[in-house]
């Protein structure tokens, strides 16, 4: 229970309505809220921090221009299914421009991975983390977008295949196949790295999606 004086935290919802008056306050604090999560899936699916930087920040964007259709249903999922297209965008304008943005060029500059290390953890953990952080990643820019978000979606943020095929405006069967051909794919890809999957299980008490 939220202690004595103290106002509890508005749900989605409320912010949601109070953003639609043209609250700006409130806007900021759906903001608040979901950027990390928002970041996290334009990384997953560009690989850079600039880019997952401009994509982010042009969904928000979308979002507050948007903000009048929303009616009902998940704030943090319509944020997010902006955010994939918002990465699409942003990975065809690099395309354009022809800004460094071909695979090699993407594994030579692919940042450390956005999640922050526990700092409690032993050295060796915390080296291990990133390693196998950066292995998913790379691994993950191996594929088409479409199987990339729809295995991102699925796996990292535990969305199920309905839900993934509203958020991306496809069928479920169509979701399916996707994250089929993608899990296969990403087997094949980290094969060579088994060693390093395995220990990080072990250690985590999970398994790798694969």
């Amino acid at each position: 229970m939220p202690e004595s004086g103290t106002q509890p935290e508005p749900s989605d919802e409320q912010l949601v309505l109070l953003s639609k008056d043209g609250n700006l306050a409130a806007f900021n604090s759906l903001v608040e809220r979901y950027q990390s999560q928002v970041y996290n899936l334009c990384y997953r699916l560009l690989g850079n921090r600039q880019a997952a930087e401009d994509a982010a920040q042009d969904a928000f964007l979308s979002a507050y221009r948007a903000i009048a259709s929303v009616s009902g249903g998940s704030v943090r999922s319509w944020l997010l299914r902006i955010a994939a297209n918002q990465s699409k965008d942003e990975l065809r304008r690099r395309n354009r421009k022809d800004q460094a943005y071909s695979l090699d060029q993407m594994f030579e500059n692919l940042d450390t991975p956005v999640e922050v290390p526990d700092s409690g953890r032993a050295p060796d953990d915390v080296a291990l983390n990133r390693e196998l952080a950066r292995t998913l990643q790379q691994a993950l820019l191996e594929l088409p977008m479409e199987q990339r978000t729809a295995i991102v979606l699925a796996d990292l943020h535990g969305y199920r295949y309905e839900e993934i095929a509203r958020m991306t405006g496809t069928s479920q069967g169509t979701v399916k196949s996707r994250i089929h051909r993608g899990r296969t794919r990403l087997r094949d890809l980290l094969g060579p790295h088994g060693e390093l999957l395995a220990t990080y299980e072990r250690q985590e008490g999970q398994r790798i999606p694969r």
